[in-house]
């Protein structure tokens, strides 16, 4: 019997499918995106400091994989807002800041206790939200055109969705099944998104599950695969899958196109953190030079977390006094490696070469 896209889709079936999923071609591609993401495993493993991606890139992921839900904001106002301490931030780039926070806590709680759990989807969507609205609780809610046509309506009722979840969560962490971790991963991703449990947000809180799912699956040390960048540039493409997915039961295609986002992804990132790796080096050769005074390690990797810094940000790390830290950023200016800015009332110092390299990507 056809789907109604108009009732409740409470009859969407449990994880795993009962079809042969891994055919041959599925299998070649899926070889393919691991050799990619091992790639990316490996150039990750020579980054001194984490958190100088974790930080710059993920905010990237976030500005992207908000776009995607219609949420927007600029480069200018995400990485001076990141950098700064202001109440003064809009209300789409606090939502793209949550998003980032976000991933960050589960990233952390994964390190704490390797599950991917319900009550962790809960905690990822309440921060990207700002709120306690959790689980959806009302009927009502549907998948519609701009033009008001229902396309798909998900399953409704705490208990059903609670039951669902449940069952994406024993999916996700049993260890007996065979499949390849990534095309497992397509299928996680598509039943999360099928699912739909919360009133907002559910786009973005599947986004960063498969972030953490990788992590969780030691396939990646730290939560960087850019995927939303890629589901922007095929985001037509995307959603027909994942409905087809849903109306017939074609799992092959949607599997193929997430594998395939992992892989040009994955390369798409050993790029941008090599190049970010080359640029540190050349951004401390300059600073050894040309101010050996003040030059280590330590100083030039801060600058690197994020595209704009401060003098507070030396001062916590404990590199620097509070006046010492703003004559070290200012000699920096002064050789040309940042630039000053006025922000409301605080001076940021734009790593000026990260930024382009950030805006180009």
């Amino acid at each position: 019997m056809a789907l109604d896209p108009q009732k409740p889709y409470n009859d969407l079936p449990p994880l795993p499918p009962d079809i042969e999923l891994e055919s041959p071609q599925v299998l070649k591609k899926a070889i393919a995106a691991n050799a990619a993401v091992a790639e990316l495993k490996g150039i990750l493993n020579t980054i001194p400091n984490p958190a100088i991606l974790i930080n710059a890139i993920v905010l990237q992921e976030a500005k992207s994989s908000s776009l995607i839900e219609n949420v927007v904001t600029t480069n200018d106002k995400l990485y001076q807002s990141a950098a700064a301490i202001s109440s003064e931030i809009d209300p789409s780039t606090k939502e793209v800041l949550n998003y980032r926070e976000a991933i960050w806590q589960g990233y952390r709680q994964l390190q704490q206790r390797s599950l991917l759990t319900s009550n962790a989807f809960i905690r990822i969507v309440n921060t990207i939200k700002g709120n306690t609205a959790g689980i959806r609780t009302t009927p009502g809610t549907t998948i519609a055109t701009t033009s008001g046509k229902i396309l798909y309506t998900p399953p409704e009722g705490e208990t059903v969705l609670r039951d669902k979840l449940k069952n994406l969560q024993e999916f996700i962490h049993d260890e007996d099944d065979a499949l390849d971790p990534l095309v497992k991963m397509a299928l996680v991703h598509y039943q999360f998104e099928a699912i739909h449990p919360f009133y907002d947000g559910n786009g973005r809180t599947g986004r960063i599950i498969n972030i953490l799912y990788l992590v969780y699956k030691n396939l990646l040390p730290m939560p960087v695969l850019y995927l939303s960048k890629y589901i922007i540039e095929h985001k037509d493409e995307y959603y027909q899958l994942l409905r087809a997915v849903t109306e017939s039961n074609e799992w092959k295609p949607w599997i193929l196109f997430l594998l395939d986002g992992i892989e040009e992804t994955a390369k798409f990132t050993v790029e941008l953190v090599d190049n970010i790796r080359m640029l540190l080096s050349r951004t401390a050769e300059t600073v050894k030079e040309k101010l050996p005074k003040i030059y280590s390690r330590e100083l030039v990797e801060i600058l690197f977390e994020e595209p704009y810094c401060r003098g507070q940000n030396l001062v916590q790390t404990g590199i620097a006094s509070r006046n010492t830290a703003s004559k070290y950023l200012r000699s920096m200016a002064d050789i040309g490696i940042l630039e000053q800015q006025r922000v409301g009332k605080e001076n940021l110092y734009l790593n000026i070469q990260l930024w382009e390299l950030l805006k180009s990507s």
